[in-house]
Order: C-alpha cells, then sequence, then structure tokens
C-alpha cells in the first residue's frame, strides 16, 4: 500500500482550514520536529477585511494582496476579485522559505508548511515551481492547503491532488462553527497520517 508523503487541506474560504493549519503546526513543534514555511492571515480595518498578509514561520510578515490597491507602473495587473496581488511582497517573503526546505542534519525528515496554494499566489511562476521542487525533495514532508474544485481548474492544485504522494482532508464547517477538530473528518486520522509521515 502507498503511504502519503504529504498532506494537504481543502475547503471553502472562511471554513477555519489556515486555523487548523496552525493547530497541527503547535502539534509538530511540541513533537521536537522542525518546522518552516508559511500561511495568509486576513488583515482587517475598521471591521472589514481588506485583504491578506503572508507569514513566515521564522516571523517575517508582509502583504500578499489588498483592496483597491493598483498596479505599479509596468507590471501585470494581478488582480483576484476586488484585491490586488502584490508579487514582489509575496516572492521576497516565500520563496526563500521554499527554497532553502531541506531536511535537518541527523533529522530524518523536516516539514514545509505551505498556506495556501491559490488563485493569488499562483500567480508567481516562481512558486510554482518552488512548490514542485519542495514536493519532490527527499526528506520534505509539506503540509498545505489548497481550494476546493470549483470553476476553472487550476493546474497545479489538480497536479497536487493527483499526486500518488500527496492525502487530501476535506474541511467544513460544524454545527455551531466550533473549532479546532470539529469540523475536519476523523481529526486523529489527519493528524497521525501527518505523524506518520515525519517520524
Amino acid at each position: 500500500m502507498h503511504m502519503a508523503q504529504h498532506v494537504f487541506l481543502t475547503g471553502s474560504p472562511g471554513v477555519g482550514k489556515t486555523t487548523l493549519i496552525q493547530k497541527a503546526i503547535t502539534v509538530l513543534q511540541s513533537s521536537g520536529l522542525p518546522v518552516d514555511g508559511f500561511y495568509t492571515q486576513e488583515v482587517r480595518q475598521g471591521g472589514k477585511r481588506i485583504g491578506f498578509d503572508v507569514v513566515t514561520l521564522s516571523g517575517a510578515q508582509g502583504p500578499l494582496s489588498r483592496v483597491g490597491s493598483q498596479p505599479l507602473p509596468g507590471k501585470a495587473d494581478c488582480r483576484v476579485g476586488q484585491y490586488e496581488v502584490d508579487l514582489a511582497s509575496f516572492e521576497q517573503l516565500v520563496l526563500p522559505v521554499l527554497r532553502n526546505a531541506v531536511p535537518s542534519c541527523g533529522l530524518r525528515h523536516r516539514v514545509c508548511v505551505i498556506d495556501e496554494v491559490g488563485k493569488m499566489e499562483l500567480f508567481s511562476q516562481p512558486f510554482i515551481q518552488a512548490v514542485r521542487q519542495t514536493l519532490s525533495t527527499p526528506g520534505i514532508i509539506v503540509l498545505g492547503t489548497i481550494p476546493i474544485s470549483r470553476g476553472k481548474p487550476l493546474a497545479l492544485v489538480e497536479e497536487i491532488r493527483k499526486r500518488r504522494d500527496v492525502k487530501v482532508f476535506s474541511v467544513s464547517k460544524p454545527p455551531g462553527n466550533r473549532l479546532p477538530w470539529g469540523h475536519i473528518p476523523a481529526p486523529a486520522t489527519f493528524l497521525s497520517c501527518l505523524l506518520w509521515a515525519v517520524v
């Protein structure tokens, strides 16, 4: 039986994928496992969401997108709905993390968090290449998120779904919107799958 090496969460926006990723990071770090990577978080102003930031696990933070922003002169218009993607900021923060994802000396595995592989992030061709490279690097376990399939398929997302070394868990909101584990089928299976891969 072929066992998954990488673990991804999928689900609708706002369902709590990043919350689950953060909980998993805590579990992994408490187990003494080396974890690096990045996640995205909402940016709010006056109670309204104005965009998203990228946050690396080393503590660096910068804009991924903002509402109503305009591209710099001569730059491509990378827009998803009302959000303009800041490719330069995203690549400056994320690419070094992915490119430096190598197993630690003396350790069998290292976890690399990629939250997420979505429309905004996929404007970056270097990011696409870096994700593929990270998924194929021996000793690296990817813990990531991908959007649900709807509308026009995203090539890299579908590629990830079809990989034999990837296990995808679907996340949905529970009754009462309880967090963090009430809305993922068999959370113990999710964690055991992840821990099996890295131990």
